[in-house]
């Protein structure tokens, strides 16, 4: 069998579905065999970084690694975005280059770079292949390595003389499953002590628990034990039906409301949080205790130095804390119950304002008026994720996807493609900046071409908005952050989309609502204020 034929054939053995990529001279032999695949549809993006954008949304969603491909040199080279951006956010992902023949090769050093050295930083592991018969076993070990905890991204260099080999009687190897360990009974009684002993008891839910599928488990431990809630940026959606008990998103850096409830608890249970994502909260030898509930143990340092660490499968964990937990009647959550009213209030409070441009609060309100619980809404980076992450409710896992781990742009529309192959029945929005939307805006074409109904918003403000803000805030006059933009409508059309201009606040509501009803792409262009509302958010 020829080495190519046994590469996706292996891959079919794992499962995959997709393989998301631009194909080159290098990869002739593995694109033959993919077309010859009954089980792997090809799709071809634009540029190799949305590839590795959607194969990541891919992996977030599924939990199955995502798979991508490119040529070798300047093709390679447009996947390291999309590697650190499945590495830092904890998304599994394989990502398959190709090379020069490397027994012989007449070429010289023509488009040749080390790749595979490249990648290894931003991976957890990078290898080439140079023998037939490793393909197998490499496959197996990549997908196991790309999806077991802490989840990431892969790397494979297929080189053209090789993929062309033949392999004698290759070996495929069962898809296993991984038992994760359970947390130790001892740590588990310890957390229930702890806990109980409490005087105010608070939890975080960071994005470990919204990686797996802990919803149900940790969902059941509040509603047992009624102890309020807060969640990371990545960690929204973890926690369903129980919002009466939810206070809000850790959005800034310091000050908000939700700052104020973490210095009010006497203890926290940390559960699922990403050291990767900014910290809600800073430790002190004073200050709250801190039990670690994790698939790992903690990084100490000296603003995270928790009491208690119960390491293991968070949702076994969860599941028999709240078994052997009784909930306490000297439990006091009045100081959390008063921030959760004044935040909701804070929210509320612009989320009808008329003003045209939009402002974020209006934005963000009629956004959730329109989408059904169940749709997903996919974030680029921009300012205006601040807002999403502090003001949005989400009723289910993975319903609001964005990025505060390598918070990188151009990834919304690429990600919400993806999204919606995932899960073709539920409405999926893209929302970006002007900046970020045009990183990879090509990928409309993508979106076309696939025939797939989803809506993209996109901010105007003609700059780099969350950079101005920072500039600001640190006394700089405003420099070097502003732009000119095409006319979107026209820029939709032109790809055979249908374009929206908002002229009024009012009419975004319904037209949001018409385009998540209609098939077809749709890019509706929205012109967004933030001066106002960043002096609101540096007031806090």
């Amino acid at each position: 069998m020829k080495a190519s034929d046994v590469f996706i054939k292996a891959l079919e053995n794992e499962g995959v579905e997709y393989i998301f990529g631009i194909p080159g001279e290098e990869n002739l032999d593995m694109l033959e065999s993919i077309r010859k695949s009954q089980k792997i549809k090809l799709i071809i993006t634009r540029h190799e970084q949305g590839a590795g954008f959607m194969a990541a949304t891919y992996g977030r969603l599924t939990g199955k690694a995502g798979v991508c491909m490119s040529t070798l040199g300047p093709g390679a080279t447009n996947l390291v975005t999309a590697a650190a951006y499945a590495q830092l956010g904890g998304m599994p992902i394989v990502m398959i280059t190709g090379q020069k023949p490397i027994k012989q090769s007449k070429q010289g050093y023509f488009q040749i770079l080390d790749i595979v050295e490249m990648m290894k930083p931003l991976t957890k592991f990078s290898k080439q292949i140079v023998n037939g018969n490793m393909i197998t076993s490499l496959i197996r070990n990549a997908f196991k390595t790309a999806e077991s905890e802490r989840p990431g991204a892969v790397h494979l260099e297929l080189p053209e003389d090789i993929a062309a080999e033949t392999v004698d009687r290759p070996l495929f190897f069962t898809r296993e499953t991984v038992r994760r360990s359970t947390a130790e009974e001892k740590a588990i009684d310890q957390a229930v002590h702890l806990i109980e002993k409490a005087k105010s008891p608070l939890i975080l839910v960071g994005a470990g628990a919204n990686r797996k599928r802990t919803k149900n488990m940790l969902s059941q431990f509040i509603k047992k034990t009624s102890i309020p809630y807060f969640n990371t940026q990545m960690g929204k959606g973890s926690v369903s039906g129980q919002l009466d008990k939810y206070i809000g998103t850790a959005a800034l850096s310091e000050n908000d409301f939700i700052h104020t409830a973490i210095q009010q608890a006497d203890l926290i249970i940390n559960i699922g949080h990403d050291v990767i994502e900014k910290p809600p909260f800073f430790m002190t030898p004073e200050g709250a205790e801190v039990i670690h509930l994790n698939f790992f143990p903690a990084d100490i340092d000296n603003v995270y130095f928790p009491q208690l660490e119960v390491v293991g499968d968070i949702g076994n964990a969860v599941w028999n804390i709240m078994e052997k937990i009784t909930p306490q009647t000297s439990w006091d959550f009045s100081m959390f119950h008063d921030i959760q009213k004044i935040l909701r209030k804070d929210i509320d409070e612009k989320s009808n304002d008329p003003d045209f441009p939009v402002i974020p609060q209006r934005f963000v309100a009629d956004t959730r008026k329109a989408m059904p619980k169940d749709s997903i809404v996919c974030l680029d980076n921009g300012l205006y994720k601040l807002w999403y992450a502090r003001n949005y409710t989400c009723y289910e896992q993975n319903s609001l996807l964005l990025d505060n781990a390598l918070a990188t742009m151009g990834a919304g529309l690429p990600s919400a493609i993806a999204a919606k192959i995932v899960h073709p029945d539920k409405p999926v929005i893209a929302i970006c900046g002007d900046g970020g939307f045009m990183m990879n805006s090509q990928e409309i074409e993508t979106a076309i071409r696939l025939n797939i109904d989803i809506t993209v918003i996109i901010l105007n403000n003609n700059a780099y908005g969350m950079i101005q803000w920072k500039q600001g805030n640190m006394g700089f006059d405003n420099f070097g952050l502003e732009y000119l933009n095409p006319d979107f409508v026209k820029y939709a059309e032109s790809y055979g989309a249908k374009g929206h201009d908002i002229k009024k606040t009012e009419d975004f509501l319904p037209t949001l609502q018409k385009c998540i009803s209609t098939p077809g792409v749709h890019i509706i262009h929205l012109p967004i204020q933030y001066r106002d509302e960043i002096k609101h958010i540096n007031s806090l």
